[in-house]
């Protein structure tokens, strides 16, 4: 196998910050330097260091995009770029997107091949926390962010759950974490309110955040810390 698939499998990260790493010098093989990311390895005999720490190969693959917009959160699709074609093929290999954000949505989006962690981070039990930056058409009152604190009527059988809802930088924006998942909730709840929205990014889903470095269509390997954080459960909704 070669040593840049062996490390970006065993989640150190992609392909392109896999080589990165090991022209820096970070990645030994056995107690030589790694030479380059097409060298060939023996995964089954040898020992692969990452900055001094040795690398298991893992069979999941877990990465953060920074959706942009125009893309839609599917694996394929006929007329529209996917979110996967913002990977390189290698990377986006058996991966699928956790949950969906709409083609004009942006912000984090969790890739990945772990069907497991998938289903509980979308699971209606596990209420898990996600937050979206919204900007509306017009001001956001009191008023309206309070309506969506207590829950509001979109037309489903029952009202929403109580969200958080704090205003934003401008007065036309505000902060909204849900713990749902309803078909175009976001967009829902704000008309039910009297508003509109015109733009929405997602800002954190349970206690995965949205790295500031990451350009709309970048993305990167998920943290040993990250991952262990989002498979310890999901986050509180802040008081």
């Amino acid at each position: 196998m070669r040593l840049d698939k062996f490390l970006s499998n065993a989640g150190v990260g992609s392909r392109s910050q896999v080589k990165a790493l090991i022209k820096k010098g970070q990645v030994s093989i056995n107690d030589h330097k790694a030479r380059s990311s097409d060298e060939v390895i023996d995964e089954n005999n040898d020992v692969i260091y990452y900055q001094g720490k040795r690398i298991s190969l893992c069979k999941h693959r877990y990465y953060m995009l920074n959706k942009p917009t125009g893309v839609v959160s599917a694996t394929e699709d006929n007329l529209d770029k996917t979110v996967l074609d913002c990977l390189s093929k290698e990377d986006a290999k058996d991966l699928f997107p956790v949950g969906r954000l709409d083609k004009d949505t942006t912000g984090l989006l969790l890739l990945t091949n772990d069907g497991e962690l998938s289903h509980n981070l979308l699971s209606p039990r596990k209420h898990v926390d996600k937050t979206y930056y919204v900007t509306c058409e017009s001001e956001v009152t009191e008023e309206q962010l309070e309506t969506l604190r207590k829950g509001v009527d979109i037309g489903d059988d029952k009202k929403t759950l109580p969200a958080l809802a704090k205003a934003g930088q401008h007065e036309n924006e505000l902060y909204l974490t849900i713990r749902e998942g309803r078909f175009h909730q976001v967009k829902r709840m704000l008309h039910a309110v009297g508003n509109k929205v015109v733009s929405l990014k997602r800002l954190s889903m349970g206690s995965l955040k949205l790295d500031d470095n990451l350009k709309p269509g970048e993305y990167r390997a998920l943290t040993a810390e990250e991952l262990k954080d989002l498979k310890g459960g999901s986050i509180k909704m802040p008081v």
